[in-house]
């Protein structure tokens, strides 16, 4: 099953503040976890959210998202921040 990938505008603000080389890899990756059957046993589902928030990792960089559930035949994959991953989980960013 392929998954719709949305990005928020703060994610694409977050890719345009990022080298080109790592921006490509990012998408590349995404893409590539998007088209999976079940793309979330390539992710780790973080705590502390209200809503089920889940995580990819590529290279040192994380990419936040969550699995729209209002859809119902196409699954939405929401990109919600790309970050370092020394700053994705920081509150303030």
């Amino acid at each position: 099953m392929d998954y719709k990938v949305v990005y928020t505008k703060l994610s694409q603000k977050d890719l345009r503040g990022l080298d080109r080389s790592v921006v490509q890899r990012i998408l590349k990756k995404v893409d590539e976890f998007s088209q999976l059957d079940e793309p979330l046993v390539k992710a780790k589902k973080l705590k502390g959210f209200e809503i089920d928030t889940y995580r990819f990792r590529v290279g040192n960089y994380r990419v936040v998202f969550r699995l729209d559930p209002k859809s119902q035949k196409l699954v939405i994959l929401v990109v919600l921040r790309v970050a370092h991953r020394k700053d994705i989980y920081d509150k303030n960013v």
